[in-house]
Parts: C-alpha cells; structure tokens; sequence
C-alpha cells in the first residue's frame, strides 16, 4: 500500500462533519470560525505592498530576516520572556511542527490540558509521539495532582495555550508557576503557545508568560490573531538557542524560508497599536456571556474570542446539529477534548450576528 502508517493514525477533523452539514443551510450565522473578522490594519498592508513592489519577492534567510529576527527578540524580552534566540516561521502552526520535530523522539510523551487545540494531538502523533491529556474540566484550570499523575520518565514536553482555544481562560500566575515547578524538578521542556496573549480582557488579570518563569521553554507567537494576518502565515518561535538552531536547520529542508513581504510588514506591525480591536472584542466577550450565564452552565472567558458552554444534555455533538437546524453554525466540543458535554462559539463575529447566535441559543434551552 502506498499510504505510510503514520496517515492511518490521522483521522479528519471533526470540524469537517460540522462544514459538510453547514454547507447544506441556507446563509448560516456563522460563530464558528476561529479567526479574526478584522482586516489587516492598512498600515501594515501598505509595507507589505510597498516591499512587493520594490521586489522584495525572493527566498529569505531559513530563520527569517535579521532585522525581524532581532525584533521579535526584543520584544519579547520587554515582557520579561527568557529567551536565547528567535525563530521565524510560517505561522505557530509551523513553528510547533519544527519544534516537536527537533525535540520528539518516538514513543516521547507531551502533557496537553484538555480541552485544546486540535493540531496539538496530530502533530505529536505524525511525529511518533504519544499525546498524554489531563483533564481541566469543569473550570479549565490544570490542577497539580492531576498534572504530576500524568507525568512519566518518557514525559518530554508539557504545552500550555493561554488564552486558550477553545475556552477563554487565560492561566493564573499560580497555576503557571505550578507548571513551571513540576517541569523544573522533572527536567521537562514547556511549550507555551501565546498566540492570543494581546486578547486579555479584565485589568485586573495578571499576564503571566510561562516564558518568564522558567528557562527551558519555547514560546511561539505570531502575527495571525492580533494584527488579522492569517493568510499571511507567520510566527515565531523564542527559546533555548541550541533548539532554535536545529529549528533553522530543519526549516530549510521542510519550509525552506517564510514569506518574504510578510516579515517585512510584520516589522511595522508590532509597532502598531491594536488597543481598539481588543477593547472591542471585550465587549463581544461581555455580549456572549451575559446572553447565555443564565441558560447555560458556562465558564466566563477570560481571553481569546472563544466561550465553551456546557450543551443542554450534556450531548454537545447533537446539540450543534440542532443548532444547525436553526441555521447557527458553531463547533462541537468533542472536536477539542476527550469530552463530548460542550461547544465552543467564536464571538470573533460581528454584534449582529453574536445577537441573532444569541437568541437561537437561548431558544434552544
């Protein structure tokens, strides 16, 4: 047979059950979508078309271009981040596949909370890895007895998502710290995937990087949420320098380089103030969750633009084809977890529709 093993343990996302059913009702309120429903700030689009135009169109170095390189670096020892060297990659989608690549060996384990990101899982499965979840349910917090149970001498990697995708919470202080001390005794590297990190929304939370609490960890980021790049694919990777480097490395022979005039906008990007669209994806947070706490069992979101009810029934698969029925498309919790009790909504959406999604939801209770 020509297919390798490795495809026989990828199974397609549950999102595409989900897509195949939606294609079937007639304009759909879409709450589904994890990505930005702003454009890229004209700012940032013009840099990009000015260094197109000037023919800035070429391959570029495989760790991406010095200046943005230094940039990145720099930016993220301002937030206190401890890190050694800067990677940049197509999207954190590609930086965390370079990154399980140089760091997995086969039957290596990596900690993921549940619920997560669905490319965590499979990336860590093409590579030979084992994914290790430890349930967060019902508040979405890693607890310590939970996690030091899930650790064993093959535990290579714990990968922590805060602001999360798919429920909103942004990580404590203390429970990071937790974190960082188990991997600290344990001799465990950490992931920390930031790519929310600029959507937190009440003041009084406490930002806490994971990467200024320990030294062994890489922290990804990118251009894709905050500035509404995302078909632009770039991200970045920061860390221990002799992991950048095999980074690079591999870089050129799976990427070879990343977008060209994309690292040139980004430059401007990070300069560039997004206050007003968080400040606005605030008051969505608010609008979702003040529209569903009374019929719904739901955990308020703290950043990111996703909420994860609890599904009348506790059946959140079945829940969303009826959803669908009134024409509401939004994703089924199992999709993201080992549990199968919630959905997740993106309120990155506008307030016309989060309304119309609201008063559905609220019918089907």
């Amino acid at each position: 047979m020509w297919i390798s093993e490795r495809v026989n343990n990828i199974k397609p996302s549950g999102v595409r059950k989900i897509f195949d059913l939606a294609k079937k009702v007639k304009d759909p309120i879409d709450l589904s979508i994890g990505e930005p429903d702003f454009d890229i700030p004209e700012p940032v689009k013009e840099e990009g078309i000015l260094w197109i135009k000037a023919g800035f169109n070429k391959y570029t170095p495989s760790g991406g271009i010095p200046e943005l390189r230094e940039k990145v670096f720099h930016y993220l020892k301002n937030k206190g981040i401890k890190c050694e060297d800067v990677i940049i990659t197509p999207g954190v989608t590609g930086g965390l596949l370079l990154a399980l690549m140089v760091t997995l060996n086969p039957d290596d384990e990596v900690i993921i909370p549940d619920p997560y990101f669905v490319l965590y899982e499979y990336q860590v499965l093409l590579l030979g890895g084992k994914p290790v979840f430890v349930d967060t349910y019902p508040d979405f917090q890693l607890k310590e007895d939970r996690l030091r149970a899930a650790v064993t001498d093959k535990t290579k990697v714990i990968l922590i998502n805060s602001p999360n995708n798919p429920t909103g919470m942004v990580a404590s202080r203390q429970e990071l710290e937790m974190v960082a001390k188990v991997a600290r005794e344990k001799g465990i590297l950490i992931f920390s995937d930031d790519i929310y990190d600029r959507f937190v929304y009440d003041k009084d939370k406490e930002r806490v990087y994971l990467g200024s609490l320990y030294e062994n960890v890489l922290t990804f980021g990118g251009f894709s949420k905050t500035w509404g790049m995302t078909g632009w694919r770039l991200g970045y990777c920061a860390g221990p320098r002799k992991i950048i480097e095999c980074m690079v490395t591999m870089q050129q022979y799976i990427f070879s380089s990343v977008n060209s005039f994309a690292q040139k906008a980004a430059l401007i990007a990070l300069d560039y103030d997004m206050g007003h669209i968080i400040e606005n994806y605030r008051k969505k947070r608010d609008l979702i969750y003040e529209g569903l706490k009374d019929k719904y069992r739901v955990v308020r979101p703290e950043g990111a633009y996703f909420i994860f009810p609890e599904a009348p029934g506790g059946d959140g698969d079945s829940f969303v084809e009826k959803a669908l029925q009134k024409n509401l498309f939004i994703i089924p919790g199992s999709v993201f977890s080992g549990k199968r009790t919630n959905f997740r909504i993106s309120f990155a959406a506008t307030e016309e529709n989060i309304l119309r999604g609201i008063e559905i939801l609220r019918s089907l209770v």
